[in-house]
């Protein structure tokens, strides 16, 4: 029995991408594939880190800098003030 190809997916190469690209290429200056890691490493890592802050907000129910009355904090984050 012959196997189904399955559907090939065609990236449309937009001038936006392009764009982006010529971006990325030169914010990181970008020469190997090991700086094609290092850049997604550094834009991802922002990324997922602000995610997964803002999953904890909704969580908790209130942001990083804020205190609760509840024994539902975050460890290590507190926000003083200065008079």
């Amino acid at each position: 029995m012959a196997r189904e190809k399955k559907p090939v997916h065609k990236v449309q190469m937009t001038e936006g991408k392009r764009n982006i690209i010529h971006q990325l290429l030169e914010e990181y200056d970008i020469q190997s594939a090991e700086d094609i890691q290092d850049a997604l490493k550094d834009l991802l890592g922002g990324t997922i880190k602000e995610m997964m802050e803002a999953e904890m907000d909704d969580h908790l129910g209130y942001e990083k800098p804020e205190r609760s009355d509840s024994d539902d904090y975050r460890n290590g984050y507190m926000m003083l003030e200065y008079k």
